[in-house]
């Protein structure tokens, strides 16, 4: 007749059960303040954040941009950040960038509409995009808004805030937008 098997003691299946517990209940979306790129805007964002700079083709030019952004609950969350010289600047930078972004969409439904900024610029006036794949499971869900703020030294601060996936909440794409903040 076969040993039956040792038991787990008592405390040891206590401490894995606690474990299996505090596991299904950590937050998929740990909200934190984040500043950007030492522009002045925080954002919230509902992970630790990574940072990276690239280079982005704006038009005719390569443009600098600073990116913060992290992974939570089944979506991207991502801050770009660039400066332009003056307003001309900002606004065909801007224009190229939702070019560019509308470029990469393919059959995608796209809804844009003007969006509302507190401190940001009038011209380039905020924009935000919205797309739904054209069939369930053909394309990743996305939300961009671009929006720019004048600096002292005439130059401007350009944004494009962007979730790309659909969030395990509902609630998560509304509190990242909302939680922009100019100074």
């Amino acid at each position: 007749m076969p040993s039956p098997s040792p038991a787990i003691p008592r405390s040891r299946l206590a401490v894995l059960a606690a474990a299996a517990l505090l596991a299904a209940c950590s937050p998929a979306f740990n909200w934190r303040e984040v500043p950007i790129a030492g522009a002045g805007l925080v954002a919230m964002l509902p992970c630790k954040a990574d940072r990276a700079t690239r280079a982005l083709p704006l038009g005719t030019e390569s443009v600098q941009v600073d990116m913060t952004g992290c992974e939570a609950g089944g979506a991207t969350f991502a801050i770009a950040h660039a400066f332009a010289n003056g307003p001309e600047q900002a606004e065909a930078w801007l224009r190229a960038w939702h070019t560019a972004t509308r470029g990469q969409l393919g059959e995608a439904q796209v809804t844009e509409s003007a969006a509302s900024v507190l401190r940001a610029t009038a011209v380039p006036a905020p924009l935000r995009l919205e797309t739904q794949p054209p069939q369930k499971g053909t394309a990743t869900p996305l939300q961009v808004l671009w929006f720019a703020q004048s600096q002292k030294d005439g130059s401007v601060a350009l944004y494009q805030a962007t979730v790309l996936g659909q969030p395990s909440s509902a609630e998560a794409s509304k509190t990242f937008f909302e939680g922009l903040r100019l100074p």
